[in-house]
């Protein structure tokens, strides 16, 4: 595990490096080099001459014989179009990773930015470039990366503590995506929910599992789960400040701690890396986190939907019909449509007993969404324009980008129909728009609610190259804090704009 040291001091993150990246666009390249030695500079104006940035960045890497072994250049190319973050966390992740950077014992990155805007995406970017779990043999290393960013102004940045925690709990968030699932089961994740959380001010936890999920309405997440010998559970944290201000806000997470179809088994291919499926949870657990911390002026309420989607002779059956929590009927005719199952009793335990009136759901919830948006954008679906619209530019400046699907309960509800319950739990016809389907059936469970919701599809992007991303950490912290009024007490958190040192 790499361990991320943020410095200002440009020789001391040079001078302890056995191998340096530097990562600008072309113009910045020549700009920044009056803070580095000038051999260095000298190498790295040599390397930008040779390199073109092109639609998707270079990088060039060159042995030296200026104290720092290696050295590495990644020239990012234009902020790219209207769909991206300008700051590009896209080619930051690649050129780190192509670069190798671990494989020395100190090394160091140094990042021109062009604006100062750039700096949360950049730091997304970071955060994902430099993965926390490692289970390989031999002896336990922690690498140091000194890590610089500069300025528009040349300077180097000096960042608020909230921008370095923010780091982190991605780099967390991703780790728990990437922990095996039968060390993540839903009690050890609830055990861990409750270490992160205990000690934030303001901050209580229940947990709910056995039988207090049917006395509480959730037979959805019971039914799903009740085949583990690890029994499902709803974890509920709220933060309360003094003088709450401003809508109460839920965030709901899909935690499916490993998802084997059911009685509706995957096949080899599609199971693996299952243990993705509560990257949801991981999401919102890491967005609570840091907004409580910050105290921001509104009541929150956390809620995992913990689950393990196992096979044995408990388990819930095609043709079962459940009762969730809001009431309705629901035949089942694929045991593999399970997230959308927990997810409608927890945003309507949300909405119904705790009274929030703005949903935020985080889930990896269909392969679907991968054909439709990508791998480099989440879908967000949406009975609000303004939410939705606030999800696209948190997205585009914090590089956990998103794209709207349609919200079309007119198109969408009919896929449902059941002749003996209220509706199935899934589509009669797969090729009718199947995400914004499943967003549509956890709606249908919320709907005479009053809430504004957002539902947050990011199953491409919380994994790529096999690793978790800790994608939407930084998404729904930034939409909460945008919700957010003021808070009237004096507030540790800087934005980007007052960063600089």
């Amino acid at each position: 595990m790499a361990r991320l040291v943020f410095s200002t001091h440009p020789n001391s993150v040079v001078r302890s490096s056995n191998h340096c990246m530097v990562i600008a666009r072309p113009e910045r390249v020549e700009l920044g080099l009056a803070l580095l030695p000038p051999g260095i500079s000298s190498i790295l104006s040599h390397l930008s001459s040779e390199i073109q940035a092109g639609l998707t960045g270079s990088v060039a890497t060159t042995l030296t014989f200026e104290g720092i072994r290696r050295l590495s250049l990644g020239v990012l190319s234009s902020p790219g179009s209207r769909y991206n973050c300008p700051a590009r966390p896209d080619l930051i992740v690649r050129f780190l990773q192509m670069s190798d950077l671990l494989r020395d014992a100190h090394t160091s990155v140094i990042i021109y930015l062009e604006d100062l805007d750039h700096l949360e995406g950049t730091l997304t970017g970071i955060a994902r470039g430099f993965p926390i779990f490692d289970r390989r043999s031999g002896p336990p290393t922690e690498p140091r990366v000194h890590v610089m960013l500069v300025g528009p102004d040349g300077k180097p940045i000096r960042l608020p503590v909230e921008e370095k925690k923010r780091v982190q709990v991605i780099r967390t968030a991703a780790a728990l995506v990437d922990t095996p699932p039968s060390e993540l089961h839903p009690e050890n994740f609830a055990s861990k929910v409750k270490k992160n959380v205990e000690d934030l001010p303001r901050v209580t936890v229940k947990e709910l599992y056995g039988p207090a999920l049917a006395r509480h309405g959730l037979r959805g997440l019971q039914a799903v789960g009740k085949a583990s010998i690890i029994p499902p559970r709803l974890i509920c944290a709220t933060y309360r400040p003094v003088r709450p201000r401003g809508p109460h806000v839920a965030m709901v997470g899909k935690g499916v701690t490993f998802d084997t179809g059911g009685l509706h088994l995957k096949e080899r291919g599609h199971m693996e890396g299952m243990k993705y499926d509560m990257a949801g949870a991981a999401a919102v657990l890491g967005a609570f986190q840091l907004l409580a911390d910050m105290g921001v002026a509104m009541q929150m309420s956390l809620i995992l939907c913990l689950a393990e989607n196992a096979v044995g002779p408990a388990s819930y059956k095609p043709d079962d019909i459940l009762t969730l929590h809001s009431g309705k009927t629901v035949e089942i005719n694929n045991t593999d449509a399970e997230g959308r199952l927990i997810l409608a009793d927890g945003l309507s335990y949300a909405a119904r007993s705790l009274g929030a009136k703005i949903l935020i759901d985080t889930a990896t919830l269909t392969g679907a969404q991968l054909v439709a948006t990508g791998t480099q954008h989440a879908a967000i679906i949406s009975n609000d324009p303004a939410l939705e619209t606030l999800f696209v530019e948190a997205g585009r400046a914090s590089g956990d980008l998103v794209h709207p699907l349609p919200f079309a309960p007119e198109f969408y509800q009919m896929e449902f129909r059941s002749p003996l319950a209220d509706m199935r739990n899934s589509v009669k016809n797969r090729l009718n728009a199947q995400s914004s389907c499943a967003a549509q059936f956890i709606w249908s469970h919320i709907e005479t609610t009053n809430v504004r919701w957002a539902h947050v599809d990011l199953a491409g992007p919380a994994w790529l190259g096999e690793r978790g991303t800790g994608f939407g950490v930084s998404l729904v912290t930034r939409v909460v804090r945008s919700l957010s009024p003021p808070a009237r007490s004096t507030s540790h958190y800087r934005s980007p704009s007052n960063s600089v040192a």
